[in-house]
């Protein structure tokens, strides 16, 4: 397994982003309305899946963690926080990129863009609070409400093209792209996924190293009860 994350995820990774990218670039036709521009969605739009994907993975860890404290839990919060901001981000900026030619701005406060501006937030707020809280029980918990609370903005991003008069298109899916634009959209679509897995699993490597050295440091430990010391370490597993 271990050899599989080493060698054989990055290449499946690259292999699959490679060929969805090479599809949507040489062989997909380009849109009927917006031509070539219409491209960047291979890479817009499983960034954008991927994001929600991840940041419901925070919101899973999350509720998690309150039910059954867990480090592991705890660590797959914050690594799933971390990857899922850096995806929205990345695809906050190539929705721009393809708005600029799209829609005549790389901004508006439509409610897509501003609802999911707003959700970008509450993640760096979270991971914020997470870097200026140094107990780790506490971190925990208060950073997990906060996931709790945030993760309210996801259904919110997701129908918003749909509750409100929106400049975005309703979320493209295999049933509203043209035929010959679904192989390079769910290839590259699962590249993405690939990649997702793959950030996720070496940096919840180093969020669970990180809480099992705080926890082993002589004043992480709850009291010098062995009763409460064992129920201490018992989070890790």
């Amino acid at each position: 397994m271990n050899k599989f994350v080493k060698f054989g995820l990055p290449v499946l990774t690259l292999a699959l982003l490679g060929a969805g990218w090479w599809l949507g670039l040489a062989w997909a036709p380009p849109d009927r309305e917006m031509g070539e521009v219409q491209r960047i969605m291979y890479v817009h739009v499983p960034l954008q899946w991927m994001a929600m994907l991840a940041m419901f993975i925070n919101f899973v860890a999350a509720v998690t963690y309150l039910m059954r404290q867990s480090w592991k839990t705890d660590a797959m919060a914050e690594a799933s926080a971390e990857i899922g901001l850096l995806f929205g981000t990345l695809g906050m900026i190539t929705g721009s990129i393809w708005g600029r030619p799209t829609w005549g701005v790389y901004w508006s406060w439509d409610p897509r863009l501003t609802s999911e501006a707003i959700l970008l937030v509450s993640y760096t707020g979270y991971l914020v609070l997470r870097r200026f809280v140094e107990d780790p029980e506490k971190r925990a918990v208060w950073s997990a409400v906060v996931a709790i609370i945030g993760a309210i903005n996801l259904p919110i991003v997701w129908f918003s093209v749909r509750w409100w008069r929106s400049l975005h298109q309703v979320q493209s899916s295999p049933k509203t792209v043209d035929p010959q634009m679904v192989l390079p959209l769910r290839v590259s679509a699962f590249g993405m996924l690939a990649l997702l897995i793959l950030f996720m699993v070496h940096r919840y490597r180093i969020a669970l190293a990180e809480r099992q050295a705080e926890v082993a440091l002589p004043e992480a430990l709850p009291s010098d009860d062995p009763a409460l010391r064992a129920n201490h370490s018992s989070k890790v597993a």
